[in-house]
């Protein structure tokens, strides 16, 4: 089977299975609504298109871009002010990636209907060129406010930030990556300027906030916590105020529940992690009082299986 072949059926069997009868679980019910938001999730999903296999181990028959399609278009049916955003780290890990270069994922991707995604630290594994190559398969795009490239091929193809109008909800979406220098070699990333993720974060919420948005979310490949002084989600949190979610990614971080951090003000900022590998689906709901006022945040990270 040749290249071009393998690529469609690949692709016509998820895009078959997208649109799936899969029951959507219990525990996911929620009733439409105008001034609510619903934000489903993944991060770390390292080319892990298919299940893992039916070995034994602990993530037997588990996972995967496939299984993960049905998921999502279960939930489709049941919301109508629906976000899907990825934390990065797409690329690397199977095969796939190695074989492809990252075309399967972005392709598949754009076919489960993602709204956006951020860069990871493995999405520079084939250097700005290799990333460069496979932005026409992505029919969604690329956030990042704290990576400077506009000395690099990428200029003027990554967003700093977007806004999603969702009901009468406008919600803004920045992007803060990780520190490239010591985790990716330089040829790797070239001329990006790495830039300070609390400084960008604090520009971002006000600018976001200027441009009239109900809520902010940060989609963050920092990692969700480390015992050094090193910047993660949990510092940024309490560093920075008027973020409402920190959407993470890096550490594989299995997090039984979003977990909530006050920061300056009193501002409460909901951070959520989805494990690796699309082994979980990460849900957070947003309720909003009648002026558009954000009221109460639920939540419940899914299993992929």
């Amino acid at each position: 089977m040749d290249r071009r072949e393998f690529l469609q059926k690949s692709l016509a069997v998820t895009g078959a299975l997208s649109l799936g009868q899969t029951a959507l679980p219990t525990s996911t019910s929620a009733s439409p609504s105008k001034t609510g938001v619903c934000i489903i999730h993944t991060n770390d999903l390292h080319s892990r298109i298919h299940a893992f296999p039916d070995d034994g181990g602990n993530f037997a028959n588990q996972g995967g871009m496939a299984k993960l399609s049905h998921l999502v278009a279960a939930i489709r049916k049941e919301e109508d002010q629906l976000l899907l955003l990825d934390a990065g780290d797409i690329f690397q890990g199977t095969p796939y990636f190695n074989i492809y270069g990252g075309e399967v994922e972005f392709r598949l991707m754009s076919l489960i209907g993602y709204d956006a995604s951020t860069l990871g630290n493995h999405d520079f594994d084939n250097g700005l060129e290799g990333f460069y190559k496979q932005l026409p398969h992505a029919t969604f795009p690329f956030i990042n406010s704290n990576y400077d490239f506009s000395r690099t091929l990428l200029a003027n193809h990554i967003l700093p930030y977007k806004l999603f109008k969702k009901g009468s909800i406008t919600v803004g979406v920045f992007g803060l990556g990780i520190e490239l220098k010591g985790l990716v070699p330089d040829k790797s990333y070239g001329n990006t300027n790495y830039l300070d993720p609390v400084g960008v974060a604090k520009e971002m919420v006000q600018e976001l906030r200027r441009k009239g948005c109900h809520l902010v979310v940060c989609l963050s490949h920092l990692g969700f916590a480390y015992k050094s002084d090193k910047i993660d989600d949990k510092k940024l949190a309490r560093q920075v105020e008027g973020i409402d979610a920190i959407i993470g990614g890096h550490t594989h971080s299995f997090l039984e529940r979003p977990v909530e951090v006050i920061g300056p003000g009193g501002h409460v900022t909901v951070i959520n992690q989805a494990g690796r590998s699309a082994l979980r689906l990460g849900r957070l709901k947003f309720e909003f009082e009648k002026n558009r006022k954000l009221k109460t945040a639920l939540s419940g990270n899914l299993a992929i299986k």
